[in-house]
């Protein structure tokens, strides 16, 4: 198998190439201004690992899959196009409306607390470029106010007069009956032919989520229509790139869902957050490898720190009121948190809370990059501290290709932070990595916690970039963290195990078990019937992909509630299809179990009878997994990795001292490394701070976890010995 994968992030741009049996792995860094030139150069570099071009990798690699931020980044810069909305005569406020609390919606806890200041997300649709139009069909699919084409010509040039670049369309249950939504951009391409110069790119709100919910669904589609141009420009130079220098084979894009597809089958909504989805369902499946069944995964990148769960060896935990940037949306959205706290992110005081030193969310990203990049950035950042405490060797960053300048690092923070707070520079880039660490240790025990779940129960996974170097100050209530050696490319690794997966979603509202007689249903082909045309479609697609629907494997999930409840389970069915009693209460079965085990088994209501809301069909195509070597474990004497010693600041010593460092790369099965103690890798270093010890396991993994007691007080006492 020969595959190239891709993590975009907002600094580094992460490569994963496999190679027969090997997997080659790169880091370059992000250029925002254009993704396709980051995109070369870290896949130059993997080319040369292997020893051969561009030209002579890419028409012998078979499929290349990337996860990007585009879409998420184009939305916090709200860079899209003027929008115009077509929706239902009446209902041209709903989306300005909202759903419950709007202004709550992707927002901080900590945001949510001042309430004086919170208001409304600026709309991405203004009033004016909004347009009802005279049609109405009701819940059932009936027509009962047919299309009125002349007023449909006549609002559509209102929109465009006002400035309309893109066209989403959403109407009063579309999705049972989509007739007039197709007919309206019909009229839309009558009227602007798609060879024209002024092109108007048209979403249709029952294409991108057949579900019930008009507010979602609407803002699904004028999300889809806000982003699909930015990313279809960055898209399409990165696959012109990959066609000029000879690939010939499918490029796919890593979904929110866990799954993936072509980019000529992927909504823009659908990539939002694909790179962290890509770390956790590269969790799910190496930790399946190895023997973990319950998985904590943190992505310390530059920008970001983004978390998720594995419990029970499962991820299927998708999002109650799932959120893009600061709008619910009708996709289904793997369980998943993003803060802004990663290596570029900025130290400053809030003077408004009486000097309180805080770290983010604002980030340097790539450009300028924190103060010892020497690229212009002057603000003190989470790297810079790393750098001035002794963490991170200056000519060791990025493997020694992106030389750092220390005295711009003490600079900054001592300009900054140090002399406005009365701190020695050491003192203050250990409290900045101690508010960082604090707060990732917070996100997961908030995660963890509200989910029912004890840390203790889990291991953690730490990657990208940052997460060896902060893994032991902010991962302190799980027993166990694992490193792995491809830990900065952790996302892009994830995303060379993911499988080829396929979501397809349609609202079908079934009474499943009647309350007072509690019969289950015996209208089967009410049931059978979506899903065996989702299962059509999938298999067209598949097929349109160069891809087998014979190798597929097909799985149905459905949205369940009990009668006079309002929580939705999303359950596996155990069948594709039902045809009798006993396998309609073996779907019964399942859904009972896992609501029990989600809500209670106190809170089950089968009084009140079993609802269906939404069908959704997976089609998965299985990929090779990462096979995990196996060595003889051996002693515990690292001292063969042993490469030099480096003068690092110990806030637990309270000073400075010469610190031994070791390379990740020579340990052996067995070997220990007790704290304080660094080691390097390819483009992270792991801090081993004072009564931590790094562990290395038969697969090469670094196991990073509390001292033995008597080790840690014979360390304790040698130390006071040293003082007295």
């Amino acid at each position: 198998m020969k595959a190239i994968d891709i993590d975009v992030g907002g600094t580094f741009t992460d490569l994963v190439l496999t190679w027969d049996d090997r997997r080659i792995t790169a880091k370059a860094p992000t250029t925002p201004y254009d993704l396709s030139v980051g995109f070369l150069d870290v896949l130059t570099d993997g080319a040369e690992q292997v020893g051969l071009a561009i030209d002579e990798l890419l028409p012998r690699v078979e499929i290349v899959r990337y996860s990007t931020t585009v879409a998420m980044n184009r939305l916090i810069e709200r860079k899209g196009p003027r929008l115009g909305l077509i929706t239902t005569e009446g209902h041209e406020d709903a989306v300005l409306i909202g759903r419950g609390a709007q202004w709550t919606d992707g927002t901080r806890i900590s945001e949510r607390r001042n309430v004086a200041v919170q208001n409304k997300p600026a709309p991405l649709v203004t009033r004016d470029m909004i347009a009802g139009v005279r049609e109405r069909v009701d819940s059932f699919g009936a027509v009962l106010r047919p299309l009125d084409e002349d007023d449909v010509r006549r609002k559509l040039r209102t929109l465009v007069d006002g400035g309309a670049r893109a066209i989403a369309v959403s109407l009063l249950w579309s999705f049972a009956n989509p007739a007039h939504e197709r007919r309206i951009r019909e009229i839309i391409r009558e009227e602007y032919r798609s060879y024209h110069v002024g092109y108007l790119p048209v979403v249709l709100s029952h294409e991108v989520v057949a579900k019930v919910g008009e507010y979602e669904r609407t803002m699904t589609a004028i999300l889809d229509a806000y982003l699909q141009s930015s990313i279809k420009a960055e898209m399409e130079t990165t696959w012109d790139q990959l066609r000029d220098h000879g690939y010939r084979g499918s490029f796919l894009l890593t979904h929110n869902t866990g799954g993936s597809a072509e980019i000529f089958k992927t909504t823009a909504s659908r990539t939002y957050n694909g790179g962290p989805i890509s770390g956790l369902m590269g969790s799910f499946h190496i930790g399946k490898a190895l023997g973990y069944r319950n998985v904590i995964a943190s992505d310390v990148g530059g920008t970001s720190f983004d978390l998720g769960m594995v419990v029970d060896a499962s991820v299927r935990s998708y999002e109650f009121r799932p959120i893009i940037d600061k709008w619910m949306v009708g996709i289904s959205m793997l369980q998943s948190t993003t803060m802004g706290a990663g290596g570029g992110s900025i130290a400053w005081i809030n003077e408004l809370l009486g000097g309180r030193l805080e770290v983010g969310p604002r980030s340097a990203g790539s450009y300028p990059g924190p103060a010892c990049y020497d690229l212009g950035g002057t603000e003190p950042t989470v790297t810079d501290a790393d750098v001035v405490l002794g963490y991170i060797a200056p000519d060791g960053y990025f493997d020694g290709r992106m030389p750092l300048h220390r005295e711009k690092a003490v600079e900054a923070i001592e300009s900054r932070i140090a002399k406005p707070l009365g701190l020695p520079v050491d003192e203050a880039a250990a409290l900045i990595r101690r508010i960082v660490e604090q707060n990732m240790a917070s996100a997961i025990k908030r995660e963890v916690h509200l989910r029912g779940y004890h840390p203790e129960d889990f291991v953690l996974f730490a990657f990208g970039g940052g997460g060896p170097t902060h893994v032991a100050g902010y991962g302190a209530d799980v027993p166990t963290s694992v490193i792995f050696p491809q830990a900065p490319v952790f996302s892009a690794l994830g995303s060379s195990v993911m499988d080829i997966m396929h979501v397809y979603e349609r609202s079908r509202r079934l009474l499943f078990l009647n309350g007072m007689t509690q019969a289950f249903t015996d209208d089967y082909e009410a049931y059978n019937a979506p899903i065996r045309e989702m299962i059509a479609q999938a298999e067209a697609d598949l097929v349109s992909e160069g891809l087998n629907p014979a190798q597929a494997l097909f799985s149905v999930e459905l949205d369940m509630l009990y009668g006079g409840q309002v929580q939705v389970k999303r359950v596996a069915s155990p069948l594709l299809q039902i045809n009798s009693p006993a396998e309609a209460q073996a779907v019964y079965d399942e859904f009972e179990r896992e609501y029990s085990e989600a809500f209670s088994p106190h809170v089950v209501n089968k009084p009140g009878g079993a609802y269906i809301e939404n069908i959704v069909v997976k089609a998965t195509v299985p990929t090779e997994k990462l096979v995990l070597p196996e060595r003889e474990i051996g002693g515990t004497d690292p001292g063969a990795a042993r490469v030099s010693t480096r003068e690092a600041y110990w806030p637990e010593h309270g000073r400075r001292s010469e610190t031994p460092v070791y390379t990740f790369d020579t340990l052996a099965p067995g070997n220990r490394v007790d704290g304080p103690a660094l080691v390097e890798a390819h483009f992270t270093t792991i801090v081993v701070p004072p009564g931590k010890s790094l562990t290395i396991d038969e697969h090469g993994l670094g196991l990073l976890q509390n001292r033995p007691v008597a080790t840690a007080r014979a360390a304790a006492a040698v130390l006071e010995g040293a003082r007295a």
